[in-house]
């Protein structure tokens, strides 16, 4: 049963005329932070390179597998940051590309407040292998299993392109930031029929932020290469919607340097689902950071997606893993600049 309905599911988000798809997700949403926001660009005052990969569902054969890469820098005579980031989401015979561009500006508006409002040009393509795809004469209706039958249907490939437009900004002090992004704001079509009604790409709101409450320090190394080590609880959360679905992700990130483990829900509890209660996932996550001593991170990060919802344990969960590195560019002979970070994980 739950795979005739999981298959049902499917065909209605891949068919031409019927399209309602929603954005790829990362658990590790901050670890992949010119995709949740455009004013994550250059956000370390470092150049920055970065890889995502999440494998949704894995025990099952409709699963979902979204790779990401990134790059990203601060400009600091201009105040700004610059990045290009690449993804490509896959599930069965559909496949979507996607590479934009970035900009985000860092405003001061007070010492302790700064305000970073940032853009993304995108360019998008889709496509469709219905050879690829099982239709509903191919499964067995006692059963629910494959017949191993030939569906009779011959659509052949499909494809389509668009521009896409988003926007976004962060607000941050020392300890606290909060951030908003609107993506698709062009509402594109993607239709892959050209003689169908348009098939509009709904605007995805993302509102996400936190509060790092830091403990006292402690020590790594020795001597003349001894620094600070840091010790800090992290709660966090985000809220998304595009069109008719909404989603909340609320946890908290413990670090004590250099391990990194956080914990959160997915979910809206208060809201059902014809009679169902909205609880998605259980989400744990460990990370390791390393330092270097001239500025040098390296950041690992590995997480888990416990299925709570009705698909069940037995779906594979979901992993994800994010491996980023950053390095300053500056001349080391300039005095040191006064420049505020956002404080959110990098995870």
């Amino acid at each position: 049963m739950r795979k005739s309905l999981l298959f049902f599911c499917l065909l209605l988000l891949a068919a031409p005329l019927v399209v309602k798809a929603q954005d790829p997700q990362f658990s590790q949403f901050y670890a992949a932070p010119l995709y949740l926001n455009p004013a994550f660009a250059g956000s370390n005052q470092q150049m920055r390179v970065g890889l995502n990969y999440r494998n949704q569902w894995p025990a099952i054969e409709a699963n979902f597998q979204t790779y990401s890469a990134y790059v990203d820098g601060f400009i600091e005579s201009k105040n700004s940051g610059v990045g290009m980031l690449l993804m490509r989401d896959q599930v069965m015979g559909t496949n979507s590309t996607m590479v934009g561009l970035q900009y985000a500006y860092q405003l001061y508006l007070t010492e302790w407040l700064t305000f970073r409002p940032g853009f993304q040009a995108a360019f998008y393509n889709r496509n469709i292998n219905f050879s690829d795809l099982t239709f509903a004469n191919q499964f067995d209706p006692n059963t629910g299993l494959p017949t191993g039958v030939d569906s009779g249907e011959d659509f052949g490939d499909a494809g389509k392109s668009f521009i896409d437009l988003s926007a976004g900004g962060m607000l941050y002090t020392k300890n606290m930031f909060l951030g908003l992004a609107a993506h698709h704001l062009n509402t594109p079509n993607q239709s892959f029929s050209e003689d169908g009604d348009p098939k509009e790409l709904p605007i995805k709101y993302s509102f996400h932020g936190g509060v790092k409450i830091p403990f006292k320090s402690g020590t790594i190394g020795s001597g003349v290469y001894s620094r600070p080590q840091e010790r800090s609880l992290t709660p966090t959360f985000q809220y998304k919607k595009q069109g008719e679905f909404d989603q909340l992700d609320m946890g908290l990130y413990l670090t004590l340097e250099p391990i990194l483990i956080g914990t959160w829900y997915r979910g809206l509890p208060f809201k059902s689902i014809e009679g169902f209660s909205n609880n998605e996932s259980i989400v744990l996550l460990v990370g390791f950071t390393k330092k270097g001593g001239n500025g040098e991170i390296l950041n690992i990060g590995y997480s888990y997606d416990y299925t709570i919802s009705k698909l069940g344990a037995g779906s594979g969960g979901a992993h994800e893993l994010s491996i980023s590195y950053s390095w300053s560019t500056r001349d080391p002979r300039k005095p040191p600049r006064n420049v505020m970070q956002i404080p959110c994980p990098d995870f």
